[in-house]
C-alpha cells in the first residue's frame, strides 16, 4: 500500500532532529527545468496565478529568486509542511522507526517538486498543483508533471507485496496522477461529518485533518494493506461498507460540535 497526500500552503523550517535523515527529492531534472520557468515569475505574475495578496506575491518572488534545485539541503517535506493534513499527521512526534516506514509508504504530491518522499529536502516555496503556469510542456503543471508523476508512484510500488494506492489527497493533486498509467487498484478515502437531522457532508477543515490522521494510523500500525485501512476509528471516524464501493471508501463521524 502507498498513500499519497497534497502537501500544504503553510511552511514551518523549525530543524527537525539532527538525527532524522535528508533525502533528496527524486524528480532532480523536472524541477531543475521547471525553476528556470519559476525564476522568471514577476511578482505581478505570481499574484495573478495563485490568486495571493501582494505580500505573499512578494515573499514567493524572493523564495522563487532564491530556489536552488541543485541544492540538497533544506528540511524534510513531511515535517516542513504545516497545514490541516500535517496537523493530522504530525511527523515531528514520529520515532525513527515510524519515519523509517512513511518513508516507502507515503508520498507527498507537489506542484514544485512532483512527487516527494516524507524525508526529501525542499525549500521554502509556494506553487499550487492548479496554477495554469505555462511551460514547454503545456499550459499548466498537470501538463507539466502528469508524465512524471505515475511513473514515480509505480517505483514505490513494484517494491511492495500488496500495491494499492491510497489517495488522500485533494482533488486538485490526485489530478496530477494519471490513474490509467497506475500499475495497482486505486482507492480514494472520504471523511463525512454527521449532524442530526441533516445529510453527511464533507467539510474541508475536518477532511483535511482526517487524511493526516489517516495517514499516521497507518504509520503507527505498520499497516502494508489497504484493507487494514477499514479500521480506522481515530477521532470517532468509522468505516461505511453500506456507503462504499471498492475504489471509494467512505467515512463518517458523529460532528465534533453536534
Amino acid at each position: 500500500m502507498l498513500i499519497v497526500l497534497s502537501p500544504a500552503k503553510s511552511l514551518d523550517f523549525t530543524p527537525a532532529a539532527p538525527d532524522v535523515p535528508l533525502t533528496t527529492p527524486q524528480l532532480k531534472n523536472d524541477i531543475a527545468e521547471l525553476a528556470k520557468v519559476t525564476v522568471k515569475l514577476k511578482r505581478s505574475d505570481l499574484k495573478r496565478l495563485m490568486d495571493i495578496s501582494d505580500t505573499l506575491a512578494d515573499l514567493n518572488y524572493q523564495r522563487f529568486q532564491a530556489f536552488d534545485p541543485a541544492c540538497d539541503d533544506g528540511v524534510q517535506a513531511a515535517i516542513a509542511f504545516d497545514g490541516d493534513v500535517y496537523d493530522g499527521l504530525d511527523a515531528r512526534s514520529l520515532d525513527k522507526h515510524g519515519l523509517a516506514f512513511a518513508q516507502d509508504r507515503v508520498r507527498i504530491l507537489s506542484g514544485l517538486y512532483g512527487v516527494l518522499r516524507p524525508l526529501d529536502a525542499i525549500q521554502p516555496y509556494r506553487l499550487e498543483m492548479g496554477v495554469r503556469l505555462k511551460t514547454k510542456r503545456g499550459k499548466s503543471l498537470y501538463d507539466f508533471w502528469r508524465r512524471q508523476v505515475a511513473p514515480t508512484l509505480n517505483q514505490a510500488l513494484a517494491e511492495l507485496h500488496a500495491p494499492t494506492l491510497v489517495n488522500l489527497a485533494s482533488q486538485e493533486y490526485f489530478g496530477a496522477v494519471d490513474a490509467a498509467q497506475v500499475a495497482a487498484p486505486v482507492v480514494s478515502c472520504h471523511f463525512y461529518e454527521v449532524k442530526p437531522g441533516e445529510a453527511p457532508k464533507v467539510i474541508s477543515f475536518y477532511a483535511k485533518k482526517a487524511r493526516g490522521m489517516m495517514a499516521r494510523y497507518a504509520i503507527d500500525h505498520r499497516i502494508d494493506r489497504a484493507e487494514g485501512l477499514k479500521g480506522f476509528d481515530v477521532a470517532g471516524y468509522a468505516y461505511q461498507p453500506g456507503q462504499s464501493s471498492e475504489s471509494d471508501w467512505i467515512f463518517c463521524r458523529k460532528h465534533p460540535l453536534s
